[in-house]
């Protein structure tokens, strides 16, 4: 693969032809903040935080639409890049509810980490700002409209991972705002809540709702594990506090899936700290469900079984897996079934 040489804050780097500024300055050790860009999306260019300074060119250019090429210098943190990032954010930041402090995405937001970094503060500006009602309509998303910055990374994911399109840009100029079609409730849309615009989403915009509220970002531990709802073996991020489940997120590094996890993967572990959950097997006696030994109901289900293959023969037993099992757990079920029991009455529930 032909590559380029280009020099970024003096330093020179050697990249592929057609890496953006931005990614050669990234390989540079260089920091330069994005806020629409995804390296899993589209490239729309649409923040300009990203900004940097080209020999040559007339203008700052948006390092993450712009292509490297042999020889370009690039000065990533110049007084003129400074102060056009910090306009950037002071006008994000004129137009942003001034609740850090109680944020439930504090500690995990973008434009927090950058507003810091740059030493920015609202007030700049003034101005009308939006004041849109919380939209908690949908089961498991809450979208507060007013601390969305508009970068799009949301309805992109939703478009080009999901296949689904079911946001998009509404209205123009200062009402522009991301919403579904004929902006209906998220609740009414074909949305089937996989949960994508949540986890791409750079600010509070986009919160989930069985979290809200239950713990700061930095007092949640991250546990890696894998999706019990079926056999694919999505990894996903436990969400861990005081010893408690609060939700799922995901996790760009899981080799299966990345970020992308389906509704029950995403926000179907209330199930854990249920309080009608089964914890113990149960035995019926006397017409009654009674608590048992795991040694108990094991004996008595082997007895069962014992009882009816010598009564009605092995044909008369059948077992049905299930997609939500490893293959291991199934190839021992098949194989309890074959050797075990002696029969080929073995079926799964995903086979149809």
């Amino acid at each position: 693969m032909p590559t380029v040489t280009l020099t970024v804050d003096g330093k020179q780097v050697s990249v592929p032809k057609g890496t953006t500024v931005l990614e050669a300055a990234w390989k540079a050790g260089a920091f330069v903040p994005t806020l629409c860009h995804d390296p899993e999306l589209t490239k729309p260019g649409a923040c300009r935080i990203c900004v940097v300074e080209v020999k040559g060119a007339r203008n700052l250019v948006a390092s993450c639409v712009t292509d490297a090429v042999e020889g370009m210098v690039v000065e990533t943190a110049t007084p003129a890049v400074v102060e056009a990032r910090k306009t950037i954010l002071e006008l994000l930041l004129d137009n942003h509810p001034e609740d850090c402090l109680t944020c439930h995405q504090a500690g995990d937001c973008k434009l927090q980490d950058y507003a810091y970094f740059y030493n920015v503060k609202p007030g700049a500006f003034g101005g009308e700002a939006h004041k849109y009602d919380l939209e908690d309509d949908n089961l498991f998303i809450v979208r507060n409209m007013n601390k969305c910055i508009l970068c799009g990374k949301c309805l992109r994911a939703c478009e080009e991972k999901q296949g689904r399109a079911v946001i998009d840009f509404a209205y123009r100029g200062f009402k522009t705002k991301v919403t579904t079609a004929m902006d209906k409730p998220l609740a009414d849309s074909v949305c089937v809540s996989c949960g994508s615009c949540v986890a791409i989403c750079p600010t509070g915009a986009l919160t989930e709702k069985a979290m809200l509220g239950k713990a700061r970002k930095w007092e949640i531990e991250k546990v890696r594990t894998t999706c019990p709802f079926c056999g694919v073996g999505c990894n996903f991020d436990l969400n861990v506090h005081q010893g408690k489940v609060l939700g799922v997120t995901s996790n760009a590094a899981s080799p299966t899936n990345g970020r992308d996890m389906c509704v029950k993967g995403r926000f179907g572990v209330d199930y854990v700290h249920n309080p009608n959950r089964l914890t113990t097997p149960l035995i019926k006696k006397n017409g009654q469900f009674v608590e048992s030994s795991w040694e108990e109901a094991l004996d008595l289900v082997a007895s069962k079984l014992g009882e009816i293959k010598g009564k009605y023969g092995s044909d008369s037993i059948a077992a049905l897996s299930s997609a939500r099992c490893t293959n291991e757990d199934n190839f021992v079920m098949q194989k309890f079934m074959r050797a075990g029991i002696g029969t080929n009455n073995v079926d799964h529930c995903a086979r149809t």
